[in-house]
């Protein structure tokens, strides 16, 4: 069922009701990356089941909750984990909490993820901003906007030859050059999971043109570009590419990457803010 704007604004309304900042940023974080949301100051924390019709989390590394703030004189609203197609859920469910933020204000979307290597030379524990990316679960006939337009969000036929803005990425190369951080940069590509990828899967994206493979996101930035938002993405990188299939990968190794990409995704962010 497509989400309608009544149903946008019910949540918003809820929301609003319990807040006292207007947040201008949104940040969600992926797998293993929620620690970062434990920075935020004077938060006010809610629960996704306080929230009518907003899809609840149910992957471990997800803690399900919406904390709002402010970090570095920046008003925020953080999503400490987000839903998944491969979790049951359909392209509307998975990209209701864009569409609340945009009824909120949000004016820029940071949007960040665990993500497999493609590119041999990248690897685990390193940070990849997102350059742009391949939507093969939409190519597959399941865009988020497939459905009636919403008419007060944006047009019918939005442009995505700068889904992720210019000028964020350059400011993140500034920041990760003042703070001594290697930056990667990459197309990200979005499958629909839960099984994780072949060596025959990776070597076709990587042919592609595909840097770092996840189970998220390109829906989540399609939505937000169709309402107008800015955003900026980065790639968690927590293994290296399983290009021949010698390597097994797991959940569980996704988790541990976090713990290690954590604080080079903080002093990102943080350093982002201070710099808006």
């Amino acid at each position: 069922m497509p989400n309608t704007v009544e149903s946008i604004d019910r949540i918003a309304g809820v929301i609003r009701s319990k807040i006292k900042v207007q947040p201008r940023i949104g940040l969600i974080l992926g797998t293993g990356l929620g620690e970062i949301a434990e920075t935020i100051q004077q938060p006010k924390i809610i629960s996704y089941s306080e929230l009518p019709g907003w899809p609840t989390s149910t992957v471990v590394g997800h803690a399900g909750r919406l904390v709002i703030g402010e970090l570095d004189e920046q008003a925020m609203l953080v999503m400490q984990g987000r839903v998944h197609f491969y979790e049951g859920y359909n392209m509307a469910q998975v990209t209701l909490p864009v569409r609340v933020m945009q009824r909120l204000g949000i004016e820029i979307l940071i949007v960040t993820n665990a993500a497999g290597a493609i590119n041999p030379d990248f690897m685990p524990g390193d940070v990849m901003l997102i350059t742009d990316h391949l939507n093969l679960v939409g190519m597959a006939g399941l865009n988020p906007l497939i459905g009636p337009n919403l008419d007060e969000f944006g047009p019918r036929f939005p442009d995505m030859s700068q889904a992720y803005d210019r000028s964020l990425c350059e400011l993140a190369r500034k920041v990760a050059k003042e703070n001594k951080l290697e930056l990667r940069e990459g197309v990200y590509v979005g499958l629909s999971g839960p099984s994780f990828e072949s060596p025959a899967d990776l070597r076709f994206l990587r042919t592609a043109g595909a840097d770092s493979v996840g189970m998220s996101t390109v829906p989540e930035v399609i939505v937000a570009r169709h309402g107008g938002t800015r955003v900026l993405g980065f790639s968690a990188i927590s293994n290296k590419a399983n290009l021949d299939g010698n390597t097994v990968t797991s959940h569980e190794e996704v988790l541990a990457s976090g713990a290690v990409i954590g604080p080079k995704l903080k002093t990102l962010i943080r350093g982002m803010l201070s710099a808006l």
